[in-house]
């Protein structure tokens, strides 16, 4: 199987789209979040397809202040390694971007793979 090819401007955009995809009323309850494309996985984890790193809402409390934002990293290469079709992509970038941003709500692996979203 060989990898699909997308410009990183195009991988972007598909993030992008899959972060408007988000209904609007979970979008405005994310807080201190930023979302990256990195072009490969961590050496420790090379096929890992994305990565939440931070402090999840759940966790918060009335101490949370001054942290840096919280991250959910989108990995280029393996996603686009695993999938024969533009449009297999399209769906992985959707599912990877979802389910970091999940985490962010607290959401753990067993429940996403519960909602279809591991």
């Amino acid at each position: 199987m060989e990898p699909q090819e997308m410009t990183r401007a195009e991988f972007e955009g598909l993030v992008a789209e899959a972060l408007d995809s988000i209904p609007t009323e979970l979008a405005g309850l994310m807080s201190n979040l930023v979302v990256v494309v990195e072009d490969t996985a961590p050496d420790d984890d090379p096929d890992l397809l994305g990565l939440y790193a931070g402090i999840p809402l759940t966790e918060r409390d009335g101490s949370y202040a001054g942290f840096l934002p919280d991250q959910v990293s989108i990995f280029m290469a393996p996603i686009l390694g695993m999938c024969e079709t533009h449009a297999d992509v399209v769906e992985e970038v959707r599912i990877t971007v979802v389910h970091e941003v999940a985490h962010h709500f607290g959401i753990d692996d067993a429940r996403l793979e519960e909602l279809g979203y591991a």
